[in-house]
């Protein structure tokens, strides 16, 4: 029975090579999108509280909105600081705090929209705001209320759907490893699915209640920590790790 198991069933030892070299090809394309999709996370949501670096604070504003600035404000400080110059940003927030009068719109915040924001901001998308006329920039030139609910359904729909099958093929690619404790190899499969129930369920539930912004940091913190020990032990095991009894080497 146990021969039949392990035929049926090898660990990475046991893959033919040609298994082998496809699933370190997936893990190595996984691992480098998961790096981007970090770095795109930290570019969104940093510096939405005025100061450098990722925050609670930070993702407090994103999803449940800024009790001081207005949605322009909000973007200058966060996704769109790179976008344009410091002065030009300065002079944009300047305009809002001023009451956003249309004559100074004309002389001073047109201009700079044109030479920076209008290539995507031009009204063809429908999930980015547009920036064409005094009346859609004046628009976002009210209190930041966070994320829509429109926007929060399409994100973590995305979300559900894209991180369910990264973990289902990760987990399956571990699921070939040695583990001596078995207990701990399924903590290892089904961890990454709590976490992103709780990641995303966290951003509902931050539109509501703040303290909550600290379970999005758990919830993707937690995500991280079990694809990263997910792909490692299993790059080590494919490529490294030989059993060194057979007979205590069943996955």
């Amino acid at each position: 029975m146990n021969s039949y198991s392990r035929f049926s069933y090898p660990t990475f030892d046991q893959l033919p090579q040609a298994l082998k070299v496809l699933y370190t090809m997936v893990l190595l394309i996984l691992g480098l999108g998961y790096i981007f999709a970090m770095i795109q996370i930290y570019e969104v949501h940093s510096g939405r509280d005025g100061r450098p670096g990722l925050s609670v604070e930070d993702i407090r504003i994103a999803y449940s909105g800024s009790k001081t600035d207005t949605r322009l404000e909000a973007a200058l400080k966060g996704p769109m600081a790179g976008m344009l110059p410091g002065e030009e940003r300065t002079q944009i927030i300047a305009w809002v705090r001023d009451g956003g009068k249309e004559d100074a719109f004309g002389q001073t915040v047109q201009p700079i929209l044109q030479n920076r924001c209008l290539g995507c901001h031009n009204g063809s998308n429908p999930h980015i705001p547009s920036l064409t006329s005094y009346q859609e920039v004046k628009n976002l030139a009210q209190l930041d209320t966070g994320m829509s609910i429109g926007t929060l359904v399409r994100v973590s729909h995305i979300h559900l759907f894209g991180l369910t099958f990264i973990f289902a093929f990760t987990g399956l690619i571990f699921s070939h490893a040695y583990v001596r404790r078995k207990y701990l190899k399924s903590i290892a499969v089904a961890m990454p699915f709590v976490a992103i129930f709780l990641d995303i369920m966290s951003w509902w539930l931050t539109k509501v209640s703040t303290p909550f912004a600290y379970v999005v940091f758990i919830g993707g913190g937690l995500m991280g920590l079990s694809f990263a020990y997910q792909w490692f032990v299993s790059m080590y095991q494919l490529w490294f790790f030989k059993c060194p009894d057979d007979s205590v080497c069943i996955p």
